[in-house]
């Protein structure tokens, strides 16, 4: 099982940016996918996830209303649109296939992980 991240960037402050995560045919159809992020000195936090069709969403509170989650299961992809970014958005940003179709927020219930995207926003 495979993701591949990618899309990150340099952006200022009030950029948009979109993140693409590419998965290995056999885990994504039926799995939920989540993205996830990790700034220097700190811990893996939450960004947002959706259920394996898409029927369901979740956001941090940190990013309602600026990023969307989306997915295209016949391409094999999970998205990251990110809007009106600020700079206390810059990290490495990871996404993750979790363990059924729905991953929900926690870190431990997600299986599949990623290699991370660097988002670095100015100011």
């Amino acid at each position: 099982v495979q993701l591949q991240a990618s899309g990150g960037g340099l952006v200022q402050a009030g950029g948009s940016l979109r993140l693409s995560c590419a998965a290995s045919r056999r885990m994504f159809s039926n799995n939920g996918m989540g993205w996830f992020r990790q700034a220097p000195g700190k811990e893996r936090e939450f960004v947002a996830a959706i259920m394996w069709n898409g029927g369901r969403t979740s956001y941090a509170d940190s990013v309602e209303g600026r990023f969307t989650i989306s997915r295209n299961n016949a391409k094999n992809t999970v998205y990251l649109q990110m809007n009106n970014l600020k700079p206390e958005d810059t990290a490495d940003y990871f996404c993750a296939g979790a363990r059924g179709g729905w991953g929900q927020c926690e870190t431990f219930q997600y299986d599949y992980w990623g290699q991370g995207t660097q988002v670095t926003v100015s100011s």
